[in-house]
């Protein structure tokens, strides 16, 4: 997607959805807030693959068609070992916290 919205042959309309829906999935601001339950998440999975969609279907087939080989084939794509390790690590800090507010807080505990 990032090839083909930089292509001087995708319309000027692709390019600026593929730009709103990258501004959105990195945006701490969404349009239901994630702390809702289920729904919090909800519209990231919905909107976010169907302007996906939205914006390939936008792009000239020959251009993104060009683009994913160039993409298939590129031998350097961005890989980031430190932003996985933080990611990993939240996730593991998220986890042992809830457990240990489940051992704290639920009644099953014994000994009370």
């Amino acid at each position: 997607m990032w090839l083909a919205a930089l292509d001087p042959r995708t319309p000027w309309y692709a390019k600026a959805l593929a730009l709103l829906i990258a501004a959105y999935a990195l945006s701490p601001i969404d349009l239901i807030p994630d702390f809702i339950p289920v729904l919090g998440y909800l519209d990231d999975v919905v909107l976010v693959p169907l302007g996906l969609l939205l914006a390939i279907r936008l792009i000239p087939i020959e251009v993104m068609r060009q683009h994913r080989a160039t993409a298939a084939v590129t031998p350097n794509r961005p890989i980031s070992h430190v932003a996985a390790l933080v990611i990993v690590t939240l996730w593991a800090i998220a986890a042992v916290s809830a457990s240990i507010w489940l051992v704290r807080h639920l009644p099953w505990r014994a000994g009370t």
